[in-house]
C-alpha cells in the first residue's frame, strides 16, 4: 500500500466558500483550487481521514466516535444558508481503535467522543476536497495544554496509519491573529511576513531541525502577533511528526484576508 503524505492545511475562515466574505476573489480562488486539487494528487484514495483539526481541544487526545457526526457550525454571525450545510461523511471504528491503539502505544492517553460533530476546521476544506463526503473522516482533538512537544509526539504515534492507507490532515491557519484580519488591532505586514517566511523554512528542514524549531515556535519573528493563541498553528506540528524523515515543501503559498498564509505537504 502506497504511503500516505501528511499535510496541513488552511481551512479560511467561517463557511467562506460557501457564501460571501467580502474577501477578494483572487485570493479564495487560489485556496480553493489547491484543496480541490489534493485528492488527485494522492498515491491512492485513502481508506480513510484523520483530520486534527484546530477547534477541538481536550486534556487527552480524544478520537471521534460517532458512527455519521452531525455537523457542528461552531462559528456565528453568518448567513441562514451558512447554518444549512451537509457533508455527510462517515467515521471508521476500526481506524478509531487503530489510532486509540498507536497513542496507547506510545504511552499518550486518549480517550472517545461518542457526540462530537464535524466542525468547521473539517468540514469547510474537506467540503471542497471531497464534496461526496466518500472517503470515512474522524476527527482527533488537539491537547488542551497546547504543548508543542506534545503535539510532535502525538504526531509521531499516528506515523503507522501513513502506511495503512490513512491520511492525517492537519487543519488550522498559518497566520491566525482575528483582531488583524478584522481590522480591530494593528496591522504589523511584515510581521507577519516575518513569520511566514520562518514557517517556510521551517517545513523544508530536515526532521531533527524541523522539529526543534517547531519546538521553539514562539521564538521565531512575528510569532506572538501571527498566532496570540497558538491552536491553529499547533496542527502543523502532529503532521510534522507524522512525517518522521520524510522531506517537507510548502505546497500551497497565497493569501486570506490580506494575511499570508501557507500550506505543508510531507512525503
Amino acid at each position: 500500500m502506497a504511503r500516505m503524505p501528511t499535510i496541513y492545511m488552511p481551512h479560511g475562515g467561517g463557511p467562506w466558500p460557501f457564501v460571501s466574505l467580502g474577501l477578494p476573489a483572487a485570493e479564495l480562488a487560489a485556496l480553493r483550487g489547491w484543496l480541490e486539487g489534493i485528492a488527485g494528487r494522492l498515491p491512492a484514495k485513502p481508506k480513510a481521514i484523520v483530520c486534527v483539526s484546530a477547534h477541538w481541544e481536550a486534556p487527552q487526545a480524544t478520537v471521534q466516535t460517532a458512527p455519521k457526526p452531525p455537523m457542528l457550525f461552531d462559528y456565528y454571525g453568518f448567513p441562514a444558508d451558512a447554518y444549512r450545510l451537509s457533508w455527510p461523511a462517515a467515521t471508521a471504528p476500526a481506524i478509531a481503535a487503530r489510532v486509540r491503539a498507536l497513542l496507547e502505544q506510545a504511552g499518550l492517553p486518549s480517550a472517545e467522543d461518542a457526540d462530537r460533530g464535524y466542525d468547521h476546521g473539517t468540514f469547510v476544506p474537506l467540503m471542497v476536497a471531497w464534496p461526496g463526503a466518500e472517503v470515512p473522516t474522524l476527527q482527533l482533538s488537539l491537547l488542551s495544554s497546547l504543548d508543542p512537544a506534545a503535539h510532535i509526539a502525538l504526531g509521531k504515534a499516528l506515523a503507522p496509519l501513513r502506511d495503512e492507507g490513512v491520511l492525517i490532515l492537519g487543519s488550522g491557519m498559518s497566520f491566525h491573529n482575528l483582531p488583524a484580519f478584522f481590522g480591530r488591532g494593528p496591522r504589523r505586514p511584515d510581521a507577519a511576513l516575518d513569520f511566514d517566511a520562518w514557517l517556510r523554512r521551517t517545513v523544508v528542514l530536515s526532521q531533527v531541525e524541523r522539529e526543534a524549531a517547531l519546538r521553539t515556535w514562539t521564538e521565531a519573528p512575528g510569532a506572538r502577533y501571527a498566532h496570540p493563541r497558538e491552536e491553529h498553528l499547533l496542527p502543523l506540528h502532529v503532521v510534522a511528526g507524522a512525517a518522521g524523515a520524510d522531506p517537507g515543501r510548502v505546497d500551497f503559498s497565497g493569501t486570506f484576508g490580506g494575511q499570508p498564509i501557507s500550506a505543508a505537504w510531507y512525503g
